[in-house]
């Protein structure tokens, strides 16, 4: 009975209630400070953003905060965890205020206009994981104390305008998984402080001006998947180290100043590797046969390097193999029996562009090659020393868009059949020794914009069917046996055609037949089409100036 308790009973229990009831007045007030907190730093951000399809429109007072678009919020605290803008055409600067977002755990703004700097602000985010800003105009420098970020797994700056020096801070993120900085202007050398990141497994630091060397310290990276430094100014040899990344997938350093050979076990020591891309650098030595050994391999590109020898390769294993381009090396021998691995490349079902082109291979082209996938869209053979006949079958590959023949030593005729590609946009045959007729089929291939014959031993007329031709924007038929008149058909289709036109994809070093060519758009003088030109006037190219 409330009468038998005495006095000194009950004084503890109000107390104990008083004490509850002032703390939970207090964490509520506390609460209600920090979510204005977030709320005033949000119309911070906003107040900096250009937003031309109002997608901050509902940051206002009539909604609460967690509720407006792109905001999440912690469900026990109602604290702001993730910042989601992308793609939302949001120009302007972002706000130091951002670094008040205390609880943030991801900020993707990547697909915009921002510019500006990143905040140094940025780096009071000690929760942050995710930080995606790719593809915006950011400038500046790379914050150094984004380093007390220390939960940061994912950071994406790709495609933006940010310069200076990689900061040696970077190296103290120990979560970080990935990190792309891609297509910057950084300069400056790859810090070997990245050796630190002990969890990263893809780095992507392409297109951009650094120097240096590649440092050995990011051999200390056992679980690195992705490599990508092309289009910088690296030099020196790989680290042998890094050869020994047992987990690399994907190695991209294509266009900078490497040099050295590649090691004899490289396909046992990278056996994972899909793409192996060092093209435009000064590697030398022979190709390893041992890179078969990475079965899973898709992309082997090592064109403009200084590699000799021969090629001794069975492709016939690599049955994930989509691009091979070795061209531009001192390969082959100059003697019969240099192409007969192009016979293991039949069994290579997934086969799309094979460049051999401005090498010193010999020896007779292989028929086999009518038997490559029919998925083929390029094959550029130009520029060596192959005899024999163009391949029957050749009309097998019925996706090819580009074929290379040009400057070798190939006989025989111009098969028919050449005109069943329907998808055939470039053809050079130029500078052989080819012989008969140029086939009527050539203008079944109405697609095709670039057609070289020249320096053959063709004969008798250009056919009228290459009216049909409509996207001809080069005919180079010069230094040939051909007589006759151009038909007038073809006049009003093509003109001149500039040397630029040489640098267009898979136009291999036929600069020289752009003066004696012809371009659509620029019609030729009237008068001198009626006068009957003789070939070999109508292909100089001063004849064909417009007026």
């Amino acid at each position: 009975m409330l009468s038998s308790v005495s006095y000194p009973t009950i004084l503890p229990w109000c107390f104990s209630l008083l004490l509850i009831y002032n703390f939970s007045t207090l964490s509520t007030a506390s609460l209600i400070n920090t979510n204005e907190t977030d709320r005033l730093a949000l119309l911070a951000i906003k107040a900096q953003l250009q937003d031309p399809l109002g997608v901050t429109s509902s940051w206002n007072n009539s909604v609460p905060f967690c509720l407006w678009t792109g905001v999440s919020c912690g469900r026990r605290h109602q604290r702001v965890t993730n910042l989601d803008l992308r793609n939302q055409s949001i120009g302007g600067h972002l706000s130091p205020f951002i670094g008040n977002l205390s609880f943030l755990m991801s900020i993707h703004l990547e697909d915009n206009m921002f510019n500006g700097e990143i905040p140094n602000e940025v780096g009071r985010l000690f929760r942050l994981e995710t930080l995606i800003l790719a593809n915006n105009s950011f400038s500046g420098t790379i914050p150094t104390n984004l380093s007390y970020c220390s939960n940061l797994v994912k950071f994406y700056a790709t495609r933006n305008n940010l310069g200076g020096e990689i900061p040696a801070e970077i190296g103290n993120l120990l979560k970080l998984e990935m990190l792309f900085f891609g297509s910057n202007n950084l300069t400056g050398e790859v810090p070997a402080s990245m050796g630190n990141l002990s969890a990263l497994r893809e780095l992507d630091l392409s297109y951009n001006n650094l120097g240096g060397r590649i440092p050995d310290t990011l051999s200390q990276l056992r679980g690195l998947v992705d490599v990508r430094l092309t289009q910088n100014q690296l030099f020196g040899m790989i680290p042998d180290s890094i050869y020994n990344l047992s987990s690399l997938e994907f190695l991209f350093l294509t266009a900078n100043r490497l040099h050295g050979s590649l090691p004899f076990n490289i396909g046992f020591t990278l056996p994972y590797l899909e793409i192996f891309a060092i093209s435009e650098n000064n590697f030398t030595g022979s190709l390893p046969v041992s890179i078969t050994n990475a079965s899973n391999l898709a992309i082997l590109s090592i064109n403009k390097n200084n590699f000799r020898g021969k090629v001794s390769f069975d492709f016939s294993v690599l049955r994930n193999i989509s691009w091979i381009n070795l061209g531009e090396n001192n390969l082959g021998t100059g003697t019969s029996g240099d192409l007969e691995f192009l016979t293991s490349l039949v069994n290579c079902s997934r086969l799309k562009v094979l460049g051999l082109y401005k090498n010193q291979f010999g020896g007779m082209l292989p028929h086999s090659v009518a038997n490559f996938s029919t998925t083929m869209t390029k094959l550029a053979i130009g520029f060596n020393q192959i005899f024999g006949t163009i391949p029957i079958g050749i009309e097998n590959l019925v996706n090819l868009t580009g074929l290379g023949l040009e400057y070798n030593q190939l006989t025989g005729t111009i098969p028919p059949t050449i005109g069943q590609l329907k998808n055939l946009q470039i053809l050079f045959l130029n500078n052989n020794k080819l012989q008969g007729s140029i086939p009527n089929s050539l203008g079944n291939l109405t697609i095709m914009s670039q057609l070289a014959l020249e320096s053959n031993n063709l004969e008798g007329n250009i056919p009228s069917s290459l009216e049909h031709c409509q996207s001809l924007i080069l005919l180079s038929v010069y230094d040939n046996k051909l007589v006759g008149t151009v038909p007038q058909q073809i006049f009003g289709t093509i003109g001149y055609v500039a040397p630029e036109y040489a640098s267009l994809p898979f136009c291999y070093g036929a600069s020289e037949c752009c003066y004696h060519a012809f371009s659509k758009g620029l019609k030729p003088v009237h008068y001198r089409q009626q006068q009957g030109l003789s070939i070999a006037e109508a292909i100089e190219a001063g004849s064909l100036s417009s007026q």
